[in-house]
């Protein structure tokens, strides 16, 4: 609703009534008002009445005194001169006097016409009655007089009468506004009539029979007061009238006008226009305040839509403004360039107009539009000008103050670089950037699909030789030739059959399906000569590499091609163990190969074992042949499966080894060695446990630390610690074995040479490595009963040992008749089945129970 039709309705509906309310008010209180009035003046003309009527009587009583008494009693000879007298006054000629008697009523003098209506006769007998003076009215019909009775003897009365007419009351409309008086009697309807503009006072009655009313009606000197309230209230009205419309003109002149300027004003703003037009109001300092908030309002939007303007015109992606019906309103210059349109030409032509390649693309936008969804709708547009482009059109719905579609917003995005980009990442991704084969992550990914339908799967995996020679000798960049010609000489091999990978740096992977075993190997053997006779030439020399081949075959529906992949780089480490240029197929019957097979996941155990403490310490004796000597045993590892099964070493150091655990296993035997000798400080004085140390932990930093570390945490004697370390590990690792064994040395451990007699057996190490002992190795203690040449071996390594001052271990030892001849031959410990049997290290000894507390605190 307007403010003006608020307005009206504001007078219309709320001042109106008031002001005729108020008015209302006033009315009825000026008639209260008014009727209070008018009862007080009536009362008052009422006692005025009373007063001067009462005085009237006396008068009237007083004047019967002074002339009537006289002339009754005067001789008739002289009430001639009284009586002249008498009628020379103005009151005679309306008062009557008479004598009454007992034969009747005379009159003294000429009765005034006025009396003579009263029926004397019939007042006679009653006036003879009364006694003393008395003055009051007599009412005969409609006719009221004025009499005064005075007793002149016992049967005779002077009555003065005189008729009451208005005349009698002449005198009172000096001091009350009378109308008219009467007499009447106290009947009730003359009672009822009473009201402010008639009054009844009661007179005195001569006879005293009845009571006598006078009725006084009073004049209408107040109609001009009666007729105020209503003319008050027209004045009222009026005035309140010219007020509203005043007051209607005013709010118009101050408000309403004001405030349509301002509408007019606001409908003129132009959203598109180009510079700012600020409004001017006038009016009322709320105008003032409202016209400032509208211009800070639409200065702000000025202020956004330039700064749209400038970033739509910046940015690079080229924009484009729809309205609802598919008509252009905006393109930013990128779009202009893009489209070769001229903004102003653009502008109000349907949207597959301007895109003039697809003319379907109104129906899609409309329809996305009736989707009112606010997810973006993306496609690719292929621009073919000058350099063919390629576009991401992303459309979005725009939406109005009311939450309604009131156009679009489409955004065409330069995705060439990004998609070229993306193409070479994809490609990076899955092809080797050197070979220009499949990739391993995506060789694995397409064998799901490759043996989908295939009756047979091989898997093979080939592995170079000498091909780190070519790196080493001539470079990376020679490397990678090499390897390109290799991966030709494979792919020529195929003749486009099967899928071909590089795996790593020197392997490959392939696989073929459908082959029966003859065929797959005669296909694995071209491949190999085909390798073979690739030579390549660098600086004048000339380098070939060969290839070793593992290959694993599975028939449907037993088909897992990742875990023949597995089983065939498994199969190709046997390959080339066996030398280079060789074929070995998967057998899972190999026990050897089961082992390499399961290495993965004995190394996932052997970690969960370390974190979980669950590695188990196992102990084989060692005893002394000679009277004298500590008692020995050597500590062994053994994991248990979950099923309870107890794992023997030789089913998972090789996983160890291989994937670079043995230093973890090493530590935490010497941690659980520590703590279980802590416990038995009974043992101290004459026993020596033998922990063995992989080469792998041969001379790794931060092992020498450890071992101290562990060492002071425990408080174990040193000299109950003798660490075992292979021969081939001690050469191997030479100068970091000689560095280890001083610092250990030094803090009091001894040293084990073990299996010593079965690789390189040189003195001269044997004379350099700080040993305590030396364990001959199995190889020549099982028959050493029995073979003359095993007996002088380990009688040279002991002769030479003693001269060396280092005691020396027999190992395997199986029966009495070996132990019999070691003491023959004077070698100071032996260690067998013949000796014990591996046990549980717990089971060798109960903890003493204030050593487990101390360890505890």
């Amino acid at each position: 609703m307007r403010i003006s039709k608020k307005i009206v309705v504001f007078v219309a509906g709320f001042c109106l009534p008031a002001i005729m309310a108020i008015s209302y008010g006033l009315n009825a209180w000026y008639e209260l008002r008014l009727s209070d009035l008018r009862q007080e003046m009536s009362q008052r003309a009422q006692q005025n009445i009373a007063h001067h009527l009462e005085e009237d009587l006396g008068q009237f009583e007083m004047l019967a005194q002074l002339y009537g008494v006289p002339m009754a009693l005067l001789p008739a000879d002289q009430r001639q001169t009284l009586s002249a007298t008498w009628h020379a006054m103005a009151l005679s000629a309306h008062v009557s006097l008479y004598g009454v008697e007992d034969d009747g009523i005379r009159a003294f003098a000429e009765p005034s016409p006025e009396t003579l209506a009263l029926d004397l006769d019939a007042l006679w007998p009653e006036l003879l009655n009364l006694d003393g003076v008395r003055t009051g009215f007599l009412l005969q019909g409609k006719q009221g007089f004025l009499a005064c009775v005075i007793p002149l003897s016992d049967n005779r009365r002077l009555l003065m009468v005189r008729r009451v007419d208005n005349q009698l009351f002449e005198h009172y409309q000096a001091y009350s506004s009378l109308a008219g008086l009467r007499l009447a009697t106290t009947t009730p309807s003359l009672l009822a009539q009473t009201s402010p503009q008639r009054v009844t006072l009661e007179v005195p009655s001569l006879l005293g029979d009845h009571s006598l009313l006078l009725d006084i009606e009073l004049t209408q000197r107040d109609s001009l007061v009666q007729s105020g309230p209503a003319t008050l209230v027209y004045l009222i009205g009026g005035i309140s009238l010219l007020l509203l419309l005043l007051g209607y003109l005013w709010l118009r002149h101050g408000v309403v006008d004001p405030l349509k300027q301002l509408l007019r004003q606001l409908s003129r703003v132009d959203p598109t226009a180009k510079t700012y037009q600020p409004i001017r109001a006038k009016g009322t300092s709320e105008f003032m305040v409202i016209s400032e908030q509208v211009n800070s309002l639409l200065a702000r939007i000025f202020q956004q839509k330039e700064r749209s303007k400038i970033t739509l015109e910046a940015i690079a992606e080229a924009v484009i403004l729809t309205d609802s019906w598919a008509k252009v309103i905006y393109l930013n210059p990128q779009a202009e360039r893009l489209l070769k349109v001229k903004a102003e030409s653009a502008v109000g032509m349907n949207l597959d107009k301007v895109f003039r390649s697809e003319p379907e693309l109104n129906q899609s936008l409309f329809a996305f539009m009736a989707s009112g969804t606010p997810t973006p709708m993306l496609s690719k547009v292929k621009f073919t000008s000058h350099t063919p482009r390629l576009m991401e059109r992303s459309i979005s719905n725009l939406k109005g103050p009311n939450n309604k579609i009131i156009g679009t917003v489409i955004v065409l995005r330069d995705i060439t670089q990004e998609e070229l980009l993306k193409h070479q990442l994809r490609r990076r991704a899955n092809f080797d950037n050197v070979t220009g084969l499949l990739n391993r992550c995506a060789f694995e990914e397409r064998l799901q699909a490759f043996a989908e339908d295939a009756q047979t799967l091989a898997i093979c995996y080939f592995d170079l030789e000498q091909f780190k020679l070519i790196n080493d000798s001539c470079g990376h960049n020679a490397g990678d030739a090499m390897l390109k010609m290799v991966a030709k000489a494979i792919q020529a091999s195929l003749e486009g059959q099967g899928l071909l990978a590089r795996l790593g740096g020197d392997e490959f992977g392939l696989a073929l399906k459908d082959l029966g075993v003859v065929p797959l190997a005669q296909q694995v053997k071209q491949i190999i000569n085909a390798v073979g006779k690739q030579v390549m030439e660098h600086h004048g020399c000339h380098y070939h590499v060969g290839i070793s081949a593992g290959v694993a075959l599975a028939r449907a529906p037993y088909i897992n091609a990742l875990e023949l992949l597995k089983d065939a780089d498994i199969a190709c480490i046997a390959a080339k163990r066996k030398g280079s240029n060789q074929v070995h197929f998967y057998d899972d019957k190999d026990k050897e190969l089961t082992y390499q097979r399961n290495a993965p996941k004995w190394a996932v155990r052997i970690a969960q074992a370390i974190e979980h403490n669950e590695l188990l310490l196992y102990y084989q004796p060692i005893k002394a042949l000679g009277p004298q000597g500590k008692q020995r045993m050597e500590v062994l590892l053994r994991i248990q499966e979950p099923c309870g099964r107890i794992l023997a070493p030789a089913q998972f150091i090789a996983a160890a080894e291989r994937f670079k655990l043995m230093t973890d296993v090493d530590k935490e035997v010497i941690r659980k060695t520590f703590l279980w000798l802590s416990l038995h400080e009974e043992l101290w004085a004459d026993h020596c446990l033998s922990i063995n140390l992989s080469a792998n932990s041969l001379g790794a930093e931060g092992m020498v630390d450890y071992i101290i570390a562990q060492l002071e945490r425990f408080a174990i004697p040193s000299q109950c610690i003798c660490f075992e370390i292979t021969e081939t590990s001690a050469i191997q690792n030479r100068n970091r074995a000689m560095e280890m064994l001083n610092q250990l040395k030094k803090q009091g451990f001894s040293f084990a040479l073990d299996d010593f007699g079965t690789g390189f057996a040189s003195y001269g190490y044997l004379r350099e490595l700080p040993v305590n002992y030396v364990k001959i190795d199995g190889c020549f203690i099982k028959s050493l009963a029995s073979n003359a040449k095993d007996y002088a071996i380990v009688k040279s390594i002991h002769d030479v040992c003693r001269v060396m001052g280092i005691e020396t271990v027999a190992e395997f030892v199986e029966n009495q008749e070996i132990i019999e001849r070691l003491k023959s031959i004077g070698i100071n410990y032996a260690q067998g089945y013949a000796i014990g049997r591996p046990k549980s290290l717990d089971q060798y000894l109960t903890a003493p129970t204030d050593n487990v507390h101390r360890l505890m605190a």
